[in-house]
């Protein structure tokens, strides 16, 4: 079981407090759309803000408030922004878990809805296959009884090349190292992730062996291919939600029912996010991809909105 860093909670938690103390209630204003600083994120952001327009309610552009996890979650329970579409759960659960200063638990005005893509959200750790089948690694337990295989620093760790400072997981890793049997052997390293991994692909290409976090829905997959060239050694499943504010949604019935009932294929998600890999994307052509999507699935969308309006 990994342990959550209370002094880490609090710390958010009485953010959060400060924030709400200080906030000062004023007049509705357009919907308060956040993205995530992931790019396999992008086109759902943009469905649910086209949806929410087709409402009839004003929207925020999500790609002008990109965040990670870390500074999402507390402004979300601050009345910052009213909600995204890039929850990943359990993982994000750490976000939603509060205290305050005096250690006491608090609810935080946050509620995670409906069903984006259930169960369709794979993350964890890889190993080249080169590597693995050479040294019969299946495990985190094996990549640290290997350490010397993946140190590229010399310091007699296994380099692991990790999630951005603010995510989930890399909060996440940095505990299980903290706590795991493994741990003393590994190192995450952490940076921009899709310029790191782009140098895990190119060292497993030249058949170097390599260590790395990867997740599903993701470009990285079309390059990085679980049985072919790449194995995973720990992993878990993730259902992709909606989150938002408590008093946005009773404000605002429609969003809610909306929210509820938004449900996209995981395999249009990774159709899109392979051809975003694949050359020049501009924020116009993920706005596009949004359209066609919600063109394509119109008597589904259709139905969707009519139920919301009932419930507005």
């Amino acid at each position: 079981m990994i342990k959550r860093s209370s002094a880490r909670i609090a710390a958010v938690a009485a953010f959060v407090l400060v924030l709400s103390a200080c906030a000062v209630q004023e007049e509705e204003g357009p919907v308060a759309i956040a993205r995530a600083d992931w790019s396999s994120g992008y086109m759902q952001a943009a469905i649910y803000a086209q949806l929410i327009e087709e409402l009839g309610h004003e929207v925020t552009d999500p790609a002008a408030a990109e965040l990670r996890p870390y500074s999402f979650y507390p402004a979300l329970a601050a009345g910052q922004y009213d909600l995204w579409a890039n929850g990943w759960f359990p993982l994000h659960g750490i976000f939603l878990e509060g205290e305050n200063v005096t250690g006491q638990a608090v609810d935080l005005p946050i509620e995670v809805v409906g069903w984006q893509v259930a169960g369709g959200g794979g993350s964890g750790i890889m190993v080249d296959k080169a590597t693995a089948d050479r040294l019969g690694i299946s495990s985190m337990d094996g990549v640290a009884a290997n350490a010397g295989a993946f140190d590229k620093n010399g310091n007699g760790k296994a380099d692991f090349i990790g999630c951005n400072v603010g995510w989930g997981c890399q909060v996440e890793f940095n505990e299980q190292i903290a706590n795991e049997s493994w741990g003393a052997g590994v190192e995450q390293i952490s940076g921009t992730y899709d310029q790191l991994i782009r140098g895990v692909i190119d060292e497993v290409a030249a058949g170097e062996s390599a260590l790395f976090y990867a997740w599903t829905p993701n470009w990285t997959s079309t390059a990085l291919v679980p049985g072919q060239n790449a194995v995973w050694v720990q992993s878990d499943i993730n259902d992709i939600r909606a989150v938002a504010n408590t008093d946005f949604l009773d404000r605002n019935p429609d969003i809610r029912q909306l929210l509820e009932l938004v449900a996209i294929p995981l395999a249009d998600i990774a159709a899109q996010n392979a051809r975003m890999a694949a050359g020049e994307y501009s924020e116009a052509d993920i706005e596009g991809d949004a359209e066609a999507w919600i063109a394509a699935n119109r008597d589904m969308v259709d139905g969707w909105l009519a139920s919301a309006r009932a419930a507005g």
